[in-house]
């Protein structure tokens, strides 16, 4: 069981930011803007599956799992609101959100899955998005160009998100999902996520005029397919998780800590797991 705390980040978004955020550059800037577009209504989803998945357990399965999915559930609340001001302030520069509203009609096809399929899909969302938080550490050189309150904002989320990596793993798990279906979900998982963040980086890209630009797709390449770039530079990763024998906690996530530690005044502690916290109350 991992013990998650609920954080409030201490910066003010209030306050616009240009749509070249990260650095003056065209793609990453559009490239993370989008996966923030897909932050809401994603971590949304990831709380509904995992509190319908822990209360499919037996009361004896579901009890040493509670403390920890409602520190889960505080946490992508959070992200949620955090990332919701985020794009408002992109919404605002007029950039639409379509993957947003692709993403709801896909869940909306979905709904009548069971419960366990999409514990599953949450299991290797948040598998991704814990690889990504990984790359980010080794690669703080992509956000340094950034203002300090975004990148507090990318690294605090990257650090939570190593945190609660194995929460929807687990309880997976206790639902006695097979190995199979586990596998199966990354594949389909990472070709939706990515078809879906590539299709809105390219909107945010012509929205900023730089679609067609020789250095927008440049940068793209060295970010995403350099020999130690998002996609390459995690592909090892992502296999792990096809093996029987994996788990997300036999990964390092000794700089997302080293983070939190090092930037505890850029937030505070506002909520920990209750002990009498009850399955069918979160």
């Amino acid at each position: 069981m991992t013990e998650l705390v609920v954080r409030k980040l201490l910066i003010d978004l209030s306050v616009p930011f240009p749509g070249r955020w990260c650095g003056g550059d065209a793609f990453r800037s559009a490239f993370f803007s989008a996966l923030s577009m897909s932050f809401p209504v994603g971590e949304q989803y990831f709380i509904d599956s995992v509190r319908a998945g822990l209360k499919a357990l037996s009361p004896e399965q579901a009890a040493p799992l509670a403390r920890e999915v409602q520190g889960f559930v505080g946490q992508e609340a959070t992200h949620r609101r955090i990332h919701t001001l985020f794009n408002d302030q992109l919404a605002a520069l007029g950039y639409t959100n379509v993957l947003e509203q692709r993403v709801r009609r896909r869940l909306q096809r979905h709904a009548h899955f069971e419960v366990r399929i999409h514990v599953a899909a949450t299991a290797a969302t948040e598998h991704i998005t814990a690889m990504f938080a990984d790359w980010l550490y080794r690669h703080p050189e992509v956000l340094q160009d950034c203002e300090p309150r975004l990148q507090t904002l990318w690294m605090w989320h990257a650090a939570e998100e190593a945190e609660h990596c194995s929460t929807a793993f687990d309880i997976y798990r206790a639902l006695d999902g097979s190995e199979r279906w586990r596998g199966r979900m990354l594949r389909y998982v990472t070709l939706h996520f990515a078809l879906d963040v590539l299709r809105q980086t390219v909107r945010n890209l012509w929205h900023d005029r730089s679609l067609f630009q020789w250095s927008t797709w440049r940068s793209g390449a060295q970010l995403l397919f350099a020999r130690d770039g998002m996609v390459r530079g995690n592909a090892r990763m992502w296999r792990a998780y096809l093996r029987a024998d994996f788990h997300p906690r036999q990964q390092d996530t000794s700089h997302s800590r080293q983070w939190l530690q090092d930037n505890s005044a850029r937030y505070s502690i506002v909520g920990q797991p209750s002990a009498t916290s009850h399955p069918h109350h979160l």
